[in-house]
């Protein structure tokens, strides 16, 4: 017999063998609309957005990112298929600032947020005492003075005559005032002759009498007598917080100013297996009022990570106050308070004492910074750091950024410093800002487009609990400057807009990059993890009004559902 046709089929059996079958994937999304954001150029027009059919994963990163075709040809028999309906894919939402034990804890005491009346703050509170024993605390947030009728800080009297048996603490929106009530003033013997803090103020009445808000450092003379919770209850709200955030569409957050308690809640949670999202937590080196153990510069540990679930490796610190209580660091007068420019949380001598050592050992600097005199502090004390200890690409950042001078705005890409904002602040704040700053002044406020023309990009986030956690929200606001009912109509400063490509990446790519993760996440790219978010509608084509009641369908953490919508 001939062996040549012999020789020819083993060769082709050889030939046949020596091909490997591409692995199957793991679970694969097919019939829908998918933005992955790959390529690092923002594109003028969200037409030239990359958007592809179908995605396949495997081992929690992305296999195939194209057609349905390709992604069918990985399907195996496990494979678990996820059929689209036609929805709309994004890379998972960053949400690049927000206080997760603040959010827990919001989401367990009494709510006040957007009551437009302090009576309406006043009837919550009531509720509450009444499913609650005499003489227990009662803690909320969410009051704003200038949604009300009277935009002056309440007067604790109403409070307190119609809630006189337990005592009352209700922050303000944005945390950096609170109300006390009567009960609460003399639980901690507080009276007229109670001298408020260094970077505090006791507001009080023309006869010298406490109002019972507090402002600032003052909060604290309140806020260390109200017990603190334990580790279970503490652990709680994080599950919560947690839960309340990947129903929103978050795979992960930036966590702005974390003590050593919650530091030990995030391992906890972490060493059980119940920690779904991923975490970029910032040591809190400034004591704060509501957590009396925070990390002190003089003892913070080395950076931490672990697997891209839990870092540790950012230092938070805080120059100033909010806008909306005047404490926000101004170089000039508020318009609406002649002789008032804020309170400044630490001096710059201080502040570049406790910045430079650490930023000479390698962690990244973070620091809240509202008013203009605020964010020159900041910009002046990283540029000092810089010249003492040079480092390339520490990306070290101003948390806030919301009021620049003019000469200060260029600075930000000169220095390599990246501003963190929060568009629905913008929106929250439009109908008194320039009243706090005054015409010429307010139009350094909340400037993303004028930050963009520079060169820098712009992490974006919530500062939850302050506003929504709704990353959708601040996509709206980001792309319109409206509130939700589209007032004003031409936007406010409309001119400061981002695109909806650039509002898109400021809560995907970037808070990726702000966090050193840009090669592994923040975009739908083969290699990357499979973190995205699935949307019923199509956020980067539809009107903008359409923004805000889009609805989250699914969030993915690595291949994984940590949220499915009922």
């Amino acid at each position: 017999m001939n062996s040549l046709p012999r020789m020819c089929v083993a060769l082709l059996m050889m030939a046949g063998c020596s091909r490997t079958t591409p692995p199957p994937a793991d679970v694969v999304f097919l019939n829908g609309r998918i933005y992955t954001l790959a390529g690092a150029a923002v594109p003028e027009n969200v037409a030239d957005e990359l958007v592809v059919e179908a995605l396949a994963v495997r081992d929690g990163r992305i296999l195939v990112a194209g057609s349905t075709a390709e992604v069918r040809s990985r399907v195996g028999p496990a494979t678990k298929i996820h059929d689209l309906a036609g929805h709309t894919v994004v890379p998972g939402f960053v949400d690049a600032h927000l206080h997760a034990a603040g959010l827990g804890r919001s989401l367990r005491e009494i709510d006040v947020t957007g009551t437009t009346s302090y009576e309406a703050v006043i009837q919550r509170v009531v509720e509450r005492a009444a499913t609650t024993p005499a003489g227990t605390w009662l803690t909320g947030r969410g009051w704003d003075q200038n949604d009300w009728p009277v935009k002056d800080f309440p007067d604790h009297a109403a409070l307190s005559a119609a809630v006189p048996d337990h005592p009352v603490y209700l922050r303000r929106v944005d945390g950096h005032a609170a109300l006390v009530n009567a009960r609460a003033m003399t639980l901690v013997d507080m009276h007229a002759a109670t001298s408020a803090p260094p970077g505090g103020r006791i507001v009080r009445r023309g006869d010298g009498t406490m109002t019972g808000v507090l402002v600032d450092a003052a909060k604290d003379l309140v806020a260390r007598h109200i017990p603190l919770p334990d580790a279970v209850e503490r652990r709680a709200r994080l599950r919560l917080a947690l839960s309340h955030c990947a129903a929103h569409g978050l795979t992960g957050f930036h966590d702005a100013g974390i003590g050593r308690e919650d530091a030990e809640d995030y391992r906890a949670l972490l060493a059980a297996g119940e920690l779904p999202l991923r975490i970029y937590a910032m040591h809190d080196a400034t004591p704060d009022a509501e957590d009396p153990s925070p990390l002190g510069a003089d003892v913070m540990p080395e950076p931490f990570d672990s697997t891209l679930h839990l870092s540790l490796s950012a230092v938070k610190f805080m120059v100033d106050g909010a806008l909306g209580s005047r404490g926000a660091a101004l170089l000039d007068d508020y318009a609406d308070a002649p002789g008032e420019r804020g309170l400044p949380q630490m001096t710059p001598e201080v502040f570049v004492a406790l910045a430079t050592p650490l930023h000479a050992r390698g962690f990244q600097l973070a620091t809240h910074a509202i008013g203009d005199a605020g964010n020159r502090m900041v910009l002046d004390v990283y540029a000092q750091a810089q010249a003492s200890h040079l480092r390339a690409d520490a990306r070290h950042r101003i948390e806030h950024a919301q009021v620049l001078a003019p000469a200060d705005v260029t600075r930000f890409a000169q220095l390599g410093i990246l501003p963190f904002m929060q568009p629905t602040h913008c929106t929250s704040d439009m109908p008194w800002a320039g009243d706090r700053l005054g015409p010429q002044r307010v139009r350094g406020a909340y400037a993303w487009r004028s930050l963009r023309m520079t060169g820098v990009i712009i992490p974006c986030g919530s500062d939850a609990p302050v506003e929504s956690v709704s990353p959708l929200l601040g996509i709206y606001a980001a792309v319109t400057r409206q509130d939700t009912h589209g007032e004003p109509a031409a936007g406010w400063s409309p001119e400061e807009r981002l695109t909806r490509s650039e509002a898109l990446r400021g809560f995907t790519i970037w808070p990726a990059f702000a966090s050193f993760t840009e090669n592994v996440l923040g975009t739908l790219e083969v290699g990357k993890w499979a973190d995205l978010v699935v949307l019923d509608r199509d956020v980067m084509q539809v009107p903008a009004a359409e923004i805000p009641v889009t609805s989250v369908v699914t969030t993915v953490v690595g291949g994984a559902v940590v949220y499915a919508a009922p």
